[in-house]
């Protein structure tokens, strides 16, 4: 129960802290409504669901024997980060589900799941933080270990699940505010494009560890 408790504790610290994921949300969320922001939500939940997979498999293991794999996983990822910011500097982003017509203003409900799923899913660090975390709470003397990572993954999904709809909701809270003023929208749109494309940059640069 101790170690179940910190393993709550590290996975919460660390979906409070800002990132790509969070970043979409909120902009999804501000720009397609709170609908939108959880179907977001969702591609980010089976995208985790499959880093938890991949980890108990032991693929990061490929990304330390084949670092190619993760050059290009992190490159791929960079790029579609990428190009999600540039895409927010068009003149149209920066209207909302709030201010015009739901035809311009939304997108359809996959392309706001495949959205979440590819934002998670080609982030090389995201399986990275699996395969660390995960085995740190893993007993080999306390039976399965696939049931224990069974375990600590729905735990993983439920609590992700939870943070990504407070911000899926807090970004359709955040659209209802930007309906009233244009200059809020402008500065919205820069601060999610801006963050977006740092944390593509950054996804570039880093090394492998």
């Amino acid at each position: 129960m101790e170690n179940l408790t910190l393993f709550v504790i590290a996975l919460s610290m660390v979906l409070l802290l800002p990132g790509p994921d969070m970043i979409l949300l909120l902009q999804t969320g501000a720009r397609h409504g709170r609908g939108k922001a959880l179907a977001t939500a969702l591609g980010l939940a089976i995208a985790r669901g499959g880093h938890v997979a991949l980890a108990a498999l032991g693929l990061a293991t490929l990304f330390k024997v084949s670092p190619w794999t993760f050059e290009t996983v992190r490159m791929v990822g960079a790029a579609y980060l990428l190009w999600l910011g540039v895409k927010m500097f068009k003149p149209g982003a920066m209207s909302t589900a709030h201010t015009c017509g739901a035809s311009e203003a939304t997108i359809s409900w996959s392309t706001a799941i495949l959205r979440g799923l590819l934002t998670n899913l080609l982030n090389p660090k995201a399986l990275l933080f699996c395969s660390v975390l995960l085995p740190q709470f893993i007993d080999p003397d306390a039976g399965s270990v696939a049931g224990q990572f069974a375990r600590l993954g729905v735990i993983l999904l439920f609590i992700g699940l939870s943070f990504d709809s407070v911000y899926a909701m807090a970004g359709g809270w955040i659209g209802r505010w930007l309906a009233s003023s244009q200059t809020a929208q402008r500065v919205q749109q820069w601060l999610f494009g801006s963050l977006l494309i740092g944390f593509a940059i950054r996804l570039a640069l880093i090394q492998q560890a």
